[in-house]
């Protein structure tokens, strides 16, 4: 049997369409799946009273929250991206002659483009090295992906065995993800696990060092002397190459500036902003290994199991994710001077 009632103003349309076109009601009715009943109404409406909309717009529960309660409860949204559902209904109803269930409250913030997302971790940037990060931009905003091919990226980073479940969660619209308000400002600290230092270039995966302890001046003068150098020499047999390192105590360190003065005449050491892993395309390589990681069938009971799942993981890299990341540094660029040196969705 076919669809009996009210008809959108859509199917009404069609309904119409078709009696004009000469179908017969039977026709209409086997073409359009509904009732030979509702063909009939519908096109009677039409020809009476020249009808074709349909009065269900005005039909079901009026919404609870009108146009002035959206706008109370946006404003809550913007006191405090953290609070709960069950924060939000509370501190709405308060003063409100009818109140709302969390159902109500859900249901309005989706409506308002709302959603419950993770706010992204950026660096805490100081004034002083917002200039310093705006200052590196504009000096390499002409740079090409040509230029930033003679660049080998190196950094550390450190894998744990064991993540805490604790997530923080704010409310905020599709396009409010760099919103200083829907940001969690992170620093650089410690933590059990494994500690590796890696490097990469447009041509080539670098080696990856895993690190015993923490990474002093001697430790990393026996990485840059035996990774570094072999790499640079090997990569850019002109002299043309650059250097990235991070502004991490050890890297500069007296011994270790002194080495890179000696090998000023094979490749030259990139002068990097302080707070700025969003311009090192390295952070997504770490993200990658972070990611196969969690994806394991059998994840790893111990630091030497993870640490092999470490080696594992980023020698299966490939030689075209790394060229991606070099091609993506003028857009980075350019994101940072959007920004004048503030945070960049990278």
């Amino acid at each position: 049997m076919g669809k009996k009632g009210d008809l959108s103003n859509f199917e009404r349309g069609m309904v119409v369409g078709a009696r004009q076109a000469g179908l017969s009601i039977s026709q209409s009715a086997q073409l359009l799946g509904f009732s030979r009943t509702t063909i009939s109404r519908v096109y009677k409406e039409w020809c009476e009273k020249g009808k074709t909309s349909s009065m269900r717009q005005s039909c079901g529960r009026k919404c609870l929250v009108d146009a002035r309660g959206q706008r109370r409860m946006g404003r809550l949204i913007q006191a405090d991206r953290r609070a709960t559902l069950t924060e939000i209904t509370t501190r709405y109803n308060r003063g409100m002659q009818q109140s709302i269930c969390e159902a109500t409250t859900r249901t309005t913030l989706r409506r308002m483009g709302y959603n419950s997302r993770r706010p992204h971790r950026v660096p805490l940037i100081s004034t002083t090295n917002r200039k310093k990060r705006l200052q590196f931009a504009r000096a390499h905003q002409n740079w090409t992906v040509e230029d930033w091919k003679n660049v080998a990226w190196s950094d550390e980073s450190r894998f744990l065995l064991r993540h805490s479940d604790g997530r923080v969660r704010i409310w905020r619209k599709q396009n409010e993800n760099m919103d200083p308000s829907c940001l969690v400002t992170t620093v650089q600290a410690g933590g059990g696990g494994v500690m590796v230092w890696g490097m990469f270039s447009w041509h080539t995966l670098g080696p990856l060092v895993p690190i015993g302890h923490c990474l002093n001046a001697t430790a990393y003068l026996s990485i840059v002397s035996d990774h570094v150098h072999p790499f640079m020499t090997t990569m850019y047999p002109s002299s043309d190459g650059y250097f990235q390192q991070d502004n991490a105590p050890c890297h500069k360190a007296r011994i270790i500036s002194n080495w890179f003065l000696e090998h000023d005449n094979e490749f030259t050491v990139l002068k990097w902003p302080p707070q700025s892993p969003d311009l090192n395309p390295i952070e997504h390589l770490w993200d990658v290994v972070e990611r196969e990681l969690h994806a394991l069938d059998v994840h790893p009971a111990n630091l030497n199991q993870l640490q092999d799942a470490i080696l594992s993981i980023w020698d299966n890299i490939s030689k075209e994710c790394c060229q991606h990341l070099v091609e993506s540094m003028p857009r980075r660029i350019k994101a940072v001077l959007k920004a004048k040196g503030g945070q960049t969705q990278y």
